[in-house]
């Protein structure tokens, strides 16, 4: 799981979560906690990410604020 940073978009804030493994990527967007862009998951295991998404969303908002982006586009940690 990659969260990136808060991003401002039309006077909105969002964070998006991407989940992907070696054939398979999903792209979900915070605060509304659906899908936007899925390759390779199943609709069952969609929901199961949105649940997790709506049951972990406190923890991954404070991932968010830890997130610069400066850093991770220059490959820092």
């Amino acid at each position: 799981m990659s969260v990136s940073s808060i991003v401002g978009k039309d006077g909105k804030k969002y964070i998006y979560v991407l989940f992907s493994d070696e054939k398979r990527s999903a792209e979900l967007r915070l605060p509304e906690g659906k899908m936007i862009s899925n390759r390779g998951f199943t609709s069952d295991e969609v929901q199961k990410l949105e649940d997790y998404l709506a049951k972990e969303k406190n923890t991954i908002v404070a991932m968010a604020k830890n997130v610069n982006a400066m850093d991770a586009f220059m490959g820092k940690k």
